[in-house]
């Protein structure tokens, strides 16, 4: 060999061991990252906006996602992002999927409310709005197969992060379970699914919208994942648990909070699975004084604006009286407040000085006087027989007026005005009639002895004085 050929095999020798110690420093370097986690949104494109101290909405899950530093990781939501499977719900959730879109979550699980939608309307939605929809165990029962991809692929770094979904059967009504869907039991889909993605995926991230038990069984069953990611909770979780290979975490309360996981990915020599540290985590409440941005605002607004200028279900009569028993009438029709203020003068008085008798011009300006999930307790009546109806607008049956709380009084005035002997009674309220409006985010935190003082009036009035 000659001295030049020595020289050049010595250099490349010494350039590719330089290259390999340049590797190896900068795999040994731990990767910072971060997920985002979301979960039973529920629908809240915007806050109510009834009452003033409301949390939440995706309005403010825009503006705190952009104020976060932009760490390398993934945003992910676990699951009942819609409101439920009423045709304008699944409207507003073409507008939360492209919230969503904006937003730039990199995975959206279906939850036990998404799996009662039919399954020709999902696979529409998600080709509309090109959201990254998943779930593992929604089969549909036309092919026999998953309904949307089973998972997602993320890199964060030289990482490869898998983001799977599912849905567990005991958070689901099967009743309700959404035409063309079949469900398959979680353990089952995993088994089969969780051991060939292990051999691809640096880390594998399960979305679970799941029951609290429930994602620990799952966490000790399947050791493949290393984050199980849940919803379906009445609370969040304030930090992640270790249980066997996975960090357990999990969020809930409607959009009011939003989940952070920092954490370092460490190589691990001759292993594929690198190893997880957790640096934080903890829910955030997305409070009042979170700015709402304007491009989810735009969206809301959208939104309502379609369903006013579209006939739903809820607008057709027949779906008013579906579930009357066949043959047996109405006992009552509703009047209007003006019919009741005749003769009860005094309450009327009440009445007029409360938000009671304002709620209509709440719906107005926020635009949503349209929405059949606000208008029901801001009107008389609606959805029933005689009650308001959306044709009627702001003309009629408008605001929480006398028979929103005692209901129909078409018989009590007919014999009243008769002469005759009067039979029908309207009976005394309670409480719980005012929480049929007044709960969650639709009120302040509701005492029946602070708010009933407001509105007292009538014998009732006189009792508890």
């Amino acid at each position: 060999m000659t001295r030049f050929r020595k020289f050049g095999v010595a250099c490349l020798g010494l350039i590719g061991l330089m290259l390999w110690l340049i590797g190896c420093g900068k795999n040994d370097q731990p990767q910072q990252a971060r997920i985002i986690l979301t979960a039973d949104i529920r629908g809240r494109l915007v806050p109510c906006g009834c009452f003033t101290g409301q949390l939440g909405g995706m309005t403010r899950l825009y503006t705190a996602l952009n104020e976060m530093s932009q760490q390398a990781g993934i945003r992910v939501d676990a699951g009942d992002a819609i409101s439920g499977h009423q045709d304008y719900e699944i409207i507003q959730y073409q507008h939360i999927l492209q919230a969503f879109n904006q937003m730039k979550f990199d995975a959206l699980n279906l939850g036990a409310r998404e799996a009662s939608i039919p399954a020709a309307t999902l696979l529409r939605l998600e080709q509309e709005t090109a959201a990254p929809l998943i779930s593992a165990n929604l089969i549909n029962t036309e092919t026999g197969q998953a309904l949307l991809p089973t998972h997602i692929n993320k890199s964060i770094g030289q990482n490869t992060v898998t983001i799977v979904g599912i849905v567990d059967h005991e958070s689901v009504d099967m009743d309700q379970l959404g035409a063309g869907l079949q469900l398959v039991e979680p353990e089952i889909a995993l088994r089969a699914l969780l051991p060939k993605l292990r051999k691809q995926a640096d880390i594998i991230v399960l979305l679970a919208f799941a029951k609290e038990a429930r994602l620990r069984e799952l966490a000790d069953k399947f050791y493949e994942a290393d984050f199980i990611l849940g919803g379906d909770v009445t609370q969040p979780s304030g930090h992640t648990r270790r249980i066997n290979q996975s960090q357990v975490f999990y969020v809930a309360n409607e959009s009011r909070t939003i989940g952070q996981i920092d954490f370092n990915i460490q190589p691990r020599e001759n292993i594929q699975r690198p190893e997880i540290s957790i640096i934080n985590a903890q829910p955030r409440l997305l409070y009042e004084d979170i700015p709402e941005a304007e491009a989810i605002t735009q969206l809301a607004h959208a939104y309502r604006k379609r369903i006013r200028n579209t006939t739903l279900d809820i607008d057709r009569f027949d779906s008013s009286t579906e579930n009357l028993i066949p043959g047996v009438r109405a006992v009552a029709q509703y009047m209007g407040s003006q019919t009741c203020a005749a003769c009860h003068q005094e309450e009327s008085l009440v009445w007029q000085k409360t938000g009671h008798a304002h709620a209509w011009s709440t719906l107005q300006r926020q635009d949503a006087d349209a929405d059949p999930k606000c208008i029901t307790c801001h009107s008389v009546g609606f959805g029933k027989p005689s009650g308001y109806r959306r044709e009627f607008k702001h003309e009629k049956l408008v605001n929480v007026g006398c028979e929103s709380c005692h209901g129909p009084g078409s018989t009590h005035v007919a014999e009243r005005s008769s002469g005759q002997a009067v039979t029908f009674h309207f009976r005394t309220l309670t409480e719980a009639d005012c929480r049929s409006c007044h709960y969650g985010e639709f009120s302040r935190p509701f005492e029946w002895s602070e708010f009933w003082p407001e509105v007292a009036h009538g014998p009732q009035a006189k009792q508890t004085n």
